[in-house]
């Protein structure tokens, strides 16, 4: 009877993990992209390593130097490298 008990524990637990397995992967598909070229200083903030000093960055390069032409040239903005850009080109866009 015990070991009954375990094995269905067993198997309750790996279908509750694979089925948040799924719902993660959705949740992360759903996910909709900040377009750098219209997103609020708010909204910029959303991104991994921007806070709200950055995100000002971003709208001020903008402002100043008109629309982004591709991902890539968020590192134009003072202090945005590789990491930051990294950590967010997946969440990205600048149509």
């Amino acid at each position: 009877m015990r070991k009954k008990t375990k094995h269905i524990l067993a198997t309750i637990l790996l279908i509750t993990f694979v089925a948040g397995l799924g719902i993660g992967t959705a949740l992360a598909q759903e996910q909709v992209k900040v377009n750098i070229n219209k997103a609020s200083v708010d909204e910029l903030s959303t991104l991994k390593r921007i806070g709200p000093s950055y995100a000002q960055r971003i709208v001020d390069y903008r402002e100043k130097n008109g629309p982004f032409e591709k991902p890539e040239d968020l590192m134009k903005v003072r202090g945005i490298g590789i990491k930051t850009f990294e950590a967010n080109k997946d969440f990205i866009t600048c149509e």
